[in-house]
């Protein structure tokens, strides 16, 4: 994982959750930061920053793998979310309730972009295809995450306004991607020269929604009703999660006769879920959820576990294809 600059980050996660644990007043309902305030602006920066490094040219250069993205969309939206429902039927009874909505709300998020498209580059799969992929999921995680929610939600006899949630989500994510977007002409070549700085502030914003995320739980004392059990039934179930759907991709990529370029970026891209729009996502959805901690428990560990396991992949299949390209060239200079 050295070529991966996340461990600063996955450290400051830790940082953020001990600091709600200890210190909560100031992030919780309530406190001087005003949380309510401060996540929607959080919101609004994270994907202002993200519509202002959106490069549509570089979307378009995968658009003609069309067997690729039905598959990586079909898993992400269609499998994962009946993983999820899976999850609810099997344990209804024993998990909490909340934990139980932090899985499915795992399923339901839309891939990453970043890491699926890093990772793809390390083995040497095809970047365009995880770009196109990855964003085009970011995309439709918009819409398609809040739908899957209100659905379950709704099921369940619990209230889930679904048009408050959706018109929340326009005003503080899809505007601040819009005007990112249309922010590029004038700001992109800024953007470009700042990306480092810019990716900083990024992830120091999302720490700052994971310690009212989690700030608000511990005031509430959510955290002393569940305990250890809840994070270790987190691991084990963030575990299983991905890896069926890593098997399952590979399964489905191999009996279409999907080529190993493109194999490496739909695994990379089908597997992933999205930690950097998760995170705000979740406080826009679920408000002022005082369980909103314990919701988020699973995809804060599925974060690391997919970038560790993928991590060891992709210098396995890079190393694959090291040795594939060296086999054709002996066998070229031979002929």
């Amino acid at each position: 994982m050295k070529h991966f600059k996340f461990d600063w980050f996955m450290k400051g996660m830790v940082v953020a959750v001990l600091l709600a644990s200890l210190w909560p007043e100031p992030g919780a309902h309530g406190g001087w930061l005003h949380p309510d305030l401060l996540n929607k602006i959080g919101v609004a920066l994270i994907f202002f920053l993200n519509g202002l490094g959106l490069s549509f040219a570089a979307l378009r250069q995968g658009t003609a793998q069309w067997r690729v993205h039905l598959l990586v969309q079909g898993i992400t939206f269609g499998l994962f979310p009946i993983l999820g429902l899976g999850i609810l039927f099997v344990t209804q009874g024993w998990m909490k309730p909340d934990l139980q909505l932090g899985f499915f709300y795992l399923c339901a998020l839309p891939s990453t972009v970043s890491s699926s498209v890093a990772l793809t580059a390390v083995a040497k799969g095809n970047v365009p295809v995880a770009v196109f992929n990855a964003t085009l999921s970011s995309l439709l995680g918009v819409v398609l995450t809040p739908l899957w929610l209100g659905l379950v939600i709704g099921h369940s006899g619990a209230e889930f306004p679904v048009g408050e949630v959706m018109l929340d989500l326009c005003l503080w994510l899809l505007l601040p991607l819009a005007v990112g977007q249309l922010s590029r002409p004038l700001l992109g070549a800024w953007a470009h020269r700042h990306k480092k700085r810019l990716a900083l502030v990024d992830r120091i914003t999302i720490l700052v929604l994971v310690y009212t995320s989690f700030a608000d739980s511990v005031a509430q004392g959510v955290w002393s009703h569940y305990g250890i059990a809840a994070v270790l039934e987190a691991a084990v179930g963030s575990a299983l999660v991905f890896c069926a759907v890593i098997y399952a991709l590979n399964a489905l990529c191999r009996a279409i006769g999907i080529a190993e370029p493109e194999r490496y970026a739909a695994v990379f891209c089908g597997s992933k879920k999205t930690l950097a729009s998760g995170v705000p996502m979740a406080q826009l959805i679920f408000g002022a959820n005082p369980a909103l901690g314990l919701i988020l428990l699973p995809i804060m560990i599925y974060h690391p576990f997919q970038l560790a396991v993928g991590g060891v992949l992709a210098q396995k299949w890079a190393k694959e294809r090291e040795r594939a390209e060296s086999e054709a060239a002996k066998v070229v200079a031979q002929g």
